[in-house]
């Protein structure tokens, strides 16, 4: 009878759920496996049609991916102002471009969908701020319109300010914001009196900071935010906290063979 009740008492164990769709998704991502990833994101927009993240997702992974083919991600790049500011346009492919562009809008109208009636939907504002960050990022470096560029970033930021109104935990909109101030303070001195960010103050300092929370408190951008703070250090000379950052990646994201490289080369 003891023994019944010892197996009564015992707590059931339920397996665990498997993650969220897109959470796998960017997952994937960055293992850089982009079909796998684009399947998934797939599965959720099936599931979740009106959900802007779904779409948004879709472009993140659509850019990354073609960074990834035109060498852009790699930390050289990053590190060689020349390169980030040469005008020669890359060959992008026009089926990506196209298919980035058609994410990226369909992200923004199903967001501002959800904004009217509800002002406050956190999903739908970093839809909005991401869509518009990604959008910055293919337009000044694969089309090299770096100028031009400001102007999605300065909407981005926008909506990542808003976000964090609404939210002051929203980790993944601190990327936006540190990547700001991080911007603002690498524009040359005359930029900067035409170039307004809100509440922007161009502190690397301050970047720095914003950088690290949403490393720590970013659900789907942390591990992004992660590579920015390698490539910050890097710019600052600070090798080994470079290592830290590039090897705690490459832990979490084995399959990426960019980041063993990256690692490899501070050996």
């Amino acid at each position: 009878m003891r023994f019944l009740l010892f197996l009564v008492s015992l707590p059931v164990l339920v397996p665990a759920a498997d993650p969220p769709l897109l959470d796998r998704a960017y997952q994937r991502m960055y293992n850089f496996d982009f079909k796998s990833a684009q399947g998934l994101i797939d599965q959720h927009i099936g599931q979740q049609p009106q959900d802007p993240l779904g779409y948004t997702t879709r472009a993140a992974s659509l850019v990354f991916q073609e960074l990834d083919r035109l060498s852009i991600l790699q930390t050289d790049f990053f590190l060689d102002d020349d390169r980030i500011a040469a005008k020669k346009k890359l060959k992008a492919d026009p089926q990506t471009r196209a298919a980035f562009y058609w994410a990226a809008q369909q992200a923004r109208e199903h967001a501002d969908a959800a904004l009217l009636k509800n002002p406050n939907d956190t999903a739908a504002l970093f839809s909005l701020s991401l869509s518009w960050g990604l959008t910055t990022d293919y337009a000044a470096f694969v089309e090299k319109r770096q100028l031009g560029s400001l102007t999605y970033a300065k909407t981005s930021h926008s909506y990542a300010k808003r976000l964090i109104a609404t939210d002051k935990n929203y980790g993944d909109a601190y990327l936006t914001t540190g990547l700001s101030e991080y911007l603002l303070d690498s524009l040359p001195f005359f930029v900067k009196w035409f170039v307004k960010f809100e509440d922007t103050k161009g502190s690397k300092q301050i970047a720095i900071e914003q950088l690290k929370f949403a490393a720590k408190n970013g659900r789907y951008l942390g591990p992004f935010a992660r590579i920015l703070l390698a490539v910050a250090a890097l710019r600052d000379k600070q090798k080994p906290e470079a290592k830290d950052w590039l090897g705690g990646l490459v832990r979490d994201y084995p399959e990426n063979p960019l980041l063993r490289h990256e690692l490899e080369k501070l050996r």
